[in-house]
Order: structure tokens, then C-alpha cells, then sequence
């Protein structure tokens, strides 16, 4: 049975599986929790960060606790490779290294395990980036889910490039690379037994050929956003907070395969909130519309690139996502809550 994560019933109460979903709940955990603790965030939450006095370097570091460990289209392994190398391209950079480390939980079957460093080396190798340092803990039974991935990767800034979440701009054009759902359908499937998984397989792959396509576009490339936890939902919302403005969707466009819609009717989920692995959202110029569309659409990870919306006006309601329905009518995109599913990436 697939639920939602209840509402704290008071602050500080208790963390939930909601807190990690990448909605509100994070948000707050982040505001009142983490970033108070290290000093305060200056600007908005990138998915990279210059280093200090490094001139063009960047970096990022994720977690994944993926269950289970093998989903189609991919795996905990292939999937810590991509995240990391995508979130270092959304902030406009190419990735240069990564670092690896492990929690592996006591009676793994070392079959299981080789297969992810298996197929972790093999996505870090197509994607270009070696693996250059890492590490490896085992904890005992039950302190952990067979095996928990960190990984961090540094990167180089493209040049001409300056892409943040709050640089968006009233009549940028919003473009989405591929479809969305197919990830986190994929896992859930996998997870449940619920039987989509012939005809669903996650899109993880990566995502900075993509962006070294845009680069020429210069400072007419705006935002950059993978929509992974909290989905396509998440990330619109994000950049309209961020940047200060309305964003606005046309349902019609977005692109949603017929068997995630099946499976989100079926399971009582908008496919707006699931998470993604391998698409992004992009925000550029309108005159640049045309030129970015073409050159995602150039090579295979952005064959089904598509306009999805624009920002709208700055006299609207910035902060908010609205979109337009296939019936015509306007209905507001909020931020997701909590987890609607969880251990996904």
C-alpha cells in the first residue's frame, strides 16, 4: 500500500522519510536544521558549488540509499555515477572526478556487491569521469540496507557559462529534455511487485554532454535543473522561488509515457511529483528557444526535448507554478509535501 508521510505534528518532533523527499519538509529541515548549523546559505540552494578561492572549480556530493538495488534501466551503482555527474552539470560545469565511498551492511552477498562496483565503474568510464579516491565502511546487520553509496565529484565551470536557480527571467522559454516518471515508476515497480516494470525502465544516465551541447548558447542559458526528488513539481518550484518569478506549464506539452501515466492513475500519484534521473529543465532566452531545442535534441539523452512553458510576466505571482490543464483551466503546481517514494534514488 503506497502512502504519503504524515504531517509533523510539532516542529522538531521527529524526522520522517518526508524529510529526505526533496519538498517542503526538506526545505524545512534544511532552513531550521542543517544550514543553521554551518553558518547560514547566502542565495539559493544549488545542486553545486564553487569552491572558495578556486576561480572555476565545482563541487557536489550526494547520498543514495536506492531499494531495492537493481531496478530496470539501472542500478544504486550506475545511478551514484549519474547523480553526482549531473549535479555538478546544472550548475554549467564538466565533470572531472569523482570520490566513492561505501557503507556496506555485514552479510551482503559479495556477488550483490561486486555487481554494483561493477556496473558504478563502468557508468563512471562512459561518462568520462575516473574515480579517484573513496572509501569503505561495513556496519552490522541492520544498521543499514545492504549498501548505502556517497559520492562526491569535483568539476570545471564551462566557459560563458553562469547557471543558476535564481537567474531566471520573465519570458524565458522552459524546456524539458525527455519525458518524465519513468525513474521512480521503475523503482517503485521493482520494490512492489506491482508488475510495471515490463513495460518501464528508469532514464538514469548523464546529463553533461547535454549541457556542453547548450554551452555556446552563453549567457543566454539561464537555469539548469535535474527534477529528481519531488519531480518536475520540485524543481519548477525551486527555480520560481528562487528566482522571483511565475513560471507557467502547459499539461499537454509535458511529455508523460503512456504506461507512467497508467501506473500513477493506478497508484494515486502525479507523475509531476515523481522523481527523474535522467532529464532536465531548462530555462533560456526565448530567441534562444529554437537554438537550445536543436541542440539537445542532437544527441540521444535529448532526442525527446520538448517546450513545456515559459516565465511569465513579472506583473504575476512570483514563487508560483501555475499550470495550464488540457481542458483549458489553470491549476496551481505546488511544492510537494513529503514522500510519496521513498529510497528511490
Amino acid at each position: 500500500m503506497i502512502t504519503e508521510c504524515p504531517v509533523p505534528r510539532a516542529e522538531t518532533e521527529r524526522v520522517l522519510l518526508g524529510h529526505g523527499a526533496g519538498g517542503r519538509l526538506t526545505a524545512e529541515l534544511l532552513e531550521h536544521t542543517v544550514l543553521p548549523a554551518f553558518g547560514g546559505q547566502e542565495g539559493p540552494l544549488e545542486d553545486a558549488s564553487l569552491l572558495p578561492g578556486s576561480g572555476r572549480l565545482v563541487m557536489s556530493t550526494d547520498g543514495f540509499v536506492v531499494s531495492p538495488l537493481f531496478f530496470p534501466g539501472g542500478d544504486i551503482g550506475s545511478l551514484a555515477v549519474h547523480g553526482t555527474v549531473n549535479d555538478l552539470a546544472m550548475r554549467g560545469a564538466e565533470p572531472v572526478a569523482l570520490s566513492v565511498a561505501l557503507i556496506v551492511e555485514e552479510g551482503l552477498e559479495l556477488g550483490q556487491l561486486e555487481a554494483v562496483l561493477r556496473s558504478l565503474g563502468k557508468a563512471a568510464q562512459e561518462a568520462g569521469v575516473p574515480v579517484v579516491t573513496g572509501d569503505t565502511k561495513v556496519v552490522g546487520r541492520g544498521a543499514a540496507d545492504k549498501v548505502f553509496i556517497t559520492t562526491t565529484g569535483v568539476g570545471k565551470l564551462l566557459p560563458g557559462l553562469a547557471v543558476s536557480a535564481a537567474n531566471a527571467r520573465p519570458g524565458d522559454a522552459v524546456l524539458l529534455s525527455g519525458p518524465i516518471g519513468l525513474h521512480g515508476t521503475a523503482v517503485l515497480s521493482t520494490r512492489e511487485g506491482l508488475g510495471f516494470e515490463a513495460d518501464i525502465a528508469s532514464d538514469t544516465r548523464p546529463l553533461h554532454r547535454l549541457v556542453a551541447a547548450l554551452a555556446p548558447l552563453g549567457d543566454r542559458l539561464h537555469v539548469l535543473r535535474d527534477p529528481t526528488r519531488g519531480g518536475l513539481a520540485a524543481a519548477l518550484n525551486e527555480v520560481a522561488r528562487d528566482s522571483a518569478v511565475a513560471v507557467g506549464i502547459d499539461e499537454r506539452a509535458v511529455p508523460v509515457p503512456e504506461p507512467v501515466a497508467a501506473a500513477c492513475d493506478i497508484l494515486g500519484l502525479d507523475p509531476l511529483h515523481v522523481a527523474n534521473e535522467g532529464c532536465m529543465v531548462v530555462f533560456v532566452a526565448p530567441d534562444a528557444a529554437d537554438a537550445a531545442l536543436a541542440a539537445l535534441r542532437s544527441l540521444p539523452e535529448g532526442s525527446g526535448a520538448v517546450r513545456i512553458g515559459e516565465v511569465l510576466p513579472a506583473d504575476g505571482h512570483p514563487g508560483s507554478v501555475v499550470m495550464r490543464t488540457v481542458v483549458g483551466a489553470q491549476r496551481i503546481v505546488d511544492m510537494p509535501l513529503g514522500e510519496q517514494l521513498p529510497r528511490i534514488c
